[in-house]
């Protein structure tokens, strides 16, 4: 037994075996089974092993921290972690503020600006810039009349009696486009103005260019590319005065023959004729409500039109010709007279708030002295800063800078730069960064007398500023 079990198990297997030879059970399965199982089990597992060491390593390389770090070296990770969530959500927040704090100092502003009571301090701040930082544009032949600056401060547009329009480049002082005026007679077959052009304005989207001139006519441009779009007809006399409504495309006209007309030229239509002056129209302006005020010349009377309402409010103040109005915001407006005076108005009261009388000296002998005209006047929009311009004999003119005080209850003279000529326009850019003086040898509307020595131009002033205390007030209601 013992000899049979050695050879048993030490027994290798036989090289031929009988076909159809019994087996035990098992014996032949096992023994073919093994080579062929081994083989793809050596497969499978070298992928296997590497799966296994990756998924291992990957798993320490995750949890490195689990294993290494101690109890307090946890904490102050933690900690750490904790730190910067709560500084990210500070940092949130305080973006959150700002935004809102923005939103709701802008939508103050609008709601003092609708409400006429939105008064930027930023006169306080000005000095007089140097005679170096003046520029002077030159291009019209005859004296500047009129001229407006688009909204983005980018371009300027003059008119002259030289019946022509050029748009300018602020920053390089270039002519950008000219239309040249044509000759009187000529109406029929030149696309322009054939005589002096009095008055222009562009709308606050810069779409649209107008202007009127002396033979009663209104033209309406593309400011972008100054080419001729419409043609309106009605007035009866020169035209004066021109405003766009704010944010429209509605248009405000005034004339010589004492009426205000109201036109939509999206639609190129006329819609409505208001009366009342008993004078030339010398003066038109308007913002955004629907209303416009006007200056009568010699019935020295400002009249506010409300056009809906089909109303007007009446004002008197001057002694002489109103000759020109601009306003400051929506319930206050700055005027000049050929007496010499600057007036300061509410529109909620009839008489001046403030009156400025002589406000650019006098000239003529001792005991017949006479005041220099007030030409015109600018406003820079729901601020403090005013400025006129007057005539002046050889180089007597200036242009003269106002503060207008807290709640517009006075007017307070900051400084004056002399020009030489008939200072027929003024525009402050919407920016408040620079002051732009039309000029011309003769008055705007007429030829009383003529100042050789002028030069017929366009004068941009920067309004330079000190650096404003941040206790200061920005704005009032």
């Amino acid at each position: 037994m013992s000899s049979s079990f050695f050879i048993k198990t030490k027994q290798k297997p036989r090289k031929g075996k009988i076909a159809g030879a019994p087996k035990r059970k098992g014996e032949g399965d096992s023994v073919r089974a093994k080579k062929p199982a081994s083989k793809h089990n050596e497969e499978i597992s070298s992928d296997s092993e590497t799966e296994s060491y990756v998924g291992t390593k990957k798993k320490q390389s995750n949890d490195d921290y689990e294993y290494d770090e101690t109890p307090q070296e946890k904490k102050l990770r933690l900690a750490k972690l904790y730190l910067d969530h709560l500084r990210e959500e500070e940092n949130k927040a305080e973006e959150e503020s700002f935004e809102t704090d923005l939103i709701a100092g802008r939508l103050q502003e609008e709601v003092l600006e609708q409400r006429g009571k939105l008064q930027r301090f930023i006169a306080k701040d000005l000095v007089p810039p140097d005679a170096s930082e003046i520029r002077l544009f030159r291009g019209h032949k005859l004296a500047i009349t009129c001229l407006v600056i688009t909204s983005d401060d980018k371009h300027i547009f003059s008119a002259s009696k030289d019946c022509s329009i050029i748009k300018w480049d602020v920053e390089s002082g270039k002519k950008l486009h000219t239309i040249p005026g044509g000759r009187k007679g000529t109406e029929d077959q030149h696309v322009g103005h054939t005589v002096h052009i009095l008055c222009m304005d562009i709308s606050s989207d810069g779409k649209y260019l107008a202007t009127g001139d002396m033979n009663k006519l209104i033209m309406i441009w593309e400011a972008e590319t100054c080419k001729h779009l419409y043609k309106f007809t009605g007035h009866k006399g020169p035209v004066s005065g021109l405003s766009f409504r704010k944010g429209t495309h509605d248009l405000y006209s005034a004339s010589h023959d004492r009426s205000v007309k109201v036109w939509n030229v999206d639609e190129n239509a006329y819609v409505e004729t208001l009366f009342g002056h008993q004078d030339a129209i010398t003066g038109l302006d308007g913002l955004s409500r629907e209303c416009c005020v006007t200056t009568g010349g010699r019935d020295r009377s400002v009249r506010v039109w409300k056009i809906a309402e089909e109303s007007q409010l009446v004002f008197h103040g001057h002694e002489g010709s109103i000759d020109c109005v601009q306003l400051i915001n929506e319930e206050h407006m700055i005027t000049g007279a050929d007496d010499g005076s600057v007036c300061l108005w509410g529109v909620n009261k009839k008489k001046p708030l403030c009156t400025v009388k002589q406000a650019h000296g006098c000239h003529g002998d001792v005991g017949l002295e006479q005041p220099h005209w007030v030409v015109s006047v600018a406003a820079l929009q729901n601020s403090d800063t005013v400025a006129s311009g007057a005539s002046g004999c050889s180089h007597n003119s200036q242009v003269q800078l106002w503060r207008c005080e807290q709640n517009y209850r006075g007017l307070q003279p900051l400084f004056s730069l002399p020009v030489s000529g008939f200072v027929n326009s003024l525009k402050f850019s919407s920016s408040g960064q620079f002051l732009v003086v039309g000029v011309g040898q003769e008055h705007r509307l007429g030829r009383w007398w003529r100042i050789k020595d002028a030069k017929n131009g366009i004068y941009v002033i920067p309004l330079k500023k000190n650096p404003p205390k941040p206790d200061e007030p920005k704005m009032t209601e």
